[in-house]
Formats: C-alpha cells, structure tokens, sequence
C-alpha cells in the first residue's frame, strides 16, 4: 500500500429498475423505517450490513422481520465471505457470492407475496 493512497473496491448498486423496481416489497418493508434510504437504492450487499440495527428497528412490521430472520445467518455469512474476497483481491470469487446474495434476497421478495 502506498504511503499516502490507498485502493479501494466498492459494491455498489445496480437495478435496471431501482429497488422498488426488482424488489418491490423489500423496498417497502424496508421504507417503514428508512425511506429516504430506499429512495437512494441501497445496494442489496449494504442492506446485509446493515441487517442487525434493520431488523430492531423493523419490530413494528413482524410479518418482514421474520422472514429477514429466517436468511439472517445465511446472509451474513455471505456478506462476510464478500468482504474476504474484497480484501484479497478475489473479485470474481466476491462477484459469485454476491449472486448467491441475490437468490436469497428473490427468496424473500417471493415469500413476502
């Protein structure tokens, strides 16, 4: 690493349609605690880190949390293993798990229905 600069790589979103466009009902459970967030389209892999303070302030809205509970850990997990292939370098390995992310984030737009 250099002494005054530093790389960086960064997921970032990208809906064809926005995050009420793909995921509908994700956006709107998640608009009763952070609407101007989901206005700015969160990517799917900054959702998951944000998953533990989302699901506190989502007690309000019990039918969505529970669903979110049921894929936290694996969610979790995969955020983890994004975040080490980020830090290694491993794009294409981070890029994989970021699909699989997206499965599970289709698994819970399909149950929230």
């Amino acid at each position: 690493m250099s002494k005054h600069m530093q790389l960086t790589v960064h997921v970032r979103p990208y809906y064809k349609e926005g995050l009420k466009g793909n995921y509908p009902k994700i956006a709107q459970g998640l608009s009763y605690v952070h609407e101007a967030w989901v206005e700015e389209g969160p990517s799917l892999f900054d959702i998951v880190g944000r998953l533990d303070k989302l699901l506190y302030e989502l007690e309000g809205d019990p039918p969505f949390r529970k669903i979110l509970l049921k894929h936290k850990d694996e969610l979790r997990k995969l955020h983890k293993e994004i975040e080490e292939y980020i830090a290694d370098w491993n794009l294409a390995k981070a890029d994989k798990t970021l699909y699989q992310m997206e499965d599970i984030f289709d698994q819970i737009e399909w149950e929230l229905r």
